[in-house]
């Protein structure tokens, strides 16, 4: 928080994918990312099943190697629902509760976003290397928690 109490804008947007994620349908984690352009919203996803099937809460978790792939992750289904409605998010920032997969990273990459803003480390730590040979910001708010 500022001094004046008001959120800053990463916190207010964090705050945002937070509440995002709590519609997630894999309960191994719920994440939740937003995807922003000039302060305004442009597109909103969780981890969730292909549409029409079954989630992890009715079904269980469909694992690979350790990892429930029943859930497309929440960057992948912002970035999906950014398509499906015709909205560009070139040059856009996304808000990710953790910081993504080196799939989602990659995919996030190519779809010409420019800054990363995640709530804690999750997992692949080749995200850095990359984004800044990519010169793609990555903002780590995992600090900023609970305050």
């Amino acid at each position: 928080m500022s001094d004046t109490g008001r959120a800053s804008w990463d916190e207010y947007f964090m705050n945002i994918a937070r509440e995002v994620a709590t519609r997630a349908t894999c309960d191994r984690k719920h994440v939740g990312a937003v995807i922003v352009r000039d302060r305004c919203i442009l597109a909103t996803g969780y981890n969730g099943s292909l549409r029409g099937l079954e989630h992890c809460d009715e079904a269980g978790h469909m694992m690979d190697e350790g990892h429930c792939v029943r859930t497309i992750h929440a960057e992948a289904n912002a970035i999906i629902q950014a398509a499906r409605n015709g909205t560009a998010i070139d040059k856009a920032s996304i808000y990710i509760t953790a910081s993504p997969c080196w799939g989602c990273f990659k995919m996030v990459a190519n779809a010409g976003i420019e800054r990363i803003v995640f709530g804690e480390f999750y997992r692949d730590e080749r995200i850095f290397t990359h984004a800044e040979r990519l010169g793609i910001a990555l903002v780590d708010l995992s600090h900023r928690q609970g305050e």
